[in-house]
């Protein structure tokens, strides 16, 4: 199992859920409202997964003994992104189920999700693989799939600051590398 994989899984899962809502008609509100309610939960589930345990691996390359200097700009990339993804998503409940106003509302937010796994695909994850070992990875991808698990239903949204999301991974991981520091906290064992 590596967590680059399941992110890359959840991707597929996505875009199917957004392929799915697209062949429903407008009419069928309640196929539509059930695979928008999967959708939405999964969306942000996902993103909060991420947040919790990719993410500030990623950010920790940055500062690690080989340094990735991609790490932290595409970290806060990706935490901006995930907050235009909550804010589309947020936006289409402002509408009623199956309009034309509903159906470009979910539109928008399949092209923010589109676009932040097109850049996650080609960068954080690919960097990851690249960087981290294979055990490595599977550790991160059991915390990954239990923090799924555990959110099935879903997760209250959040925005986040993302220059601060970065700010305090880093200055956890510095304080990790502190002689005598216990790690406390931390996602390394």
């Amino acid at each position: 199992m590596d967590i680059t994989q399941l992110i890359l899984d959840d991707h597929h899962e996505q875009r199917r859920l957004f392929a799915i809502l697209e062949q429903i008609e407008s009419a069928d509100t309640g196929a539509l409202t059930d695979v928008w309610s999967r959708l939405a939960a999964f969306l942000e589930v996902h993103a909060a997964a991420e947040e919790a345990i990719f993410y500030p691996e990623l950010v920790r390359l940055a500062i690690g003994p080989r340094p990735l200097a991609s790490a932290e700009p595409e970290t806060i990339d990706a935490i901006y992104d995930h907050n235009e993804i909550r804010d589309s998503v947020t936006a289409v409940s402002a509408h009623a189920v199956g309009s034309p106003d509903w159906r470009e509302a979910v539109a928008a937010a399949n092209l923010a999700n589109s676009d932040h796994m097109a850049e996650e695909e080609r960068e954080g994850l690919t960097d990851f693989r690249r960087r981290v070992t294979l055990a490595e990875r599977h550790r991160l991808a059991v915390a990954f799939a239990a923090f799924e698990a555990r959110h099935v239903t879903g997760v209250r949204p959040v925005d986040k600051d993302p220059q601060q999301y970065v700010r305090q991974i880093e200055e956890a991981a510095l304080s990790d590398q502190a002689p005598g520091s216990l790690r406390i906290g931390g996602l390394r064992a």
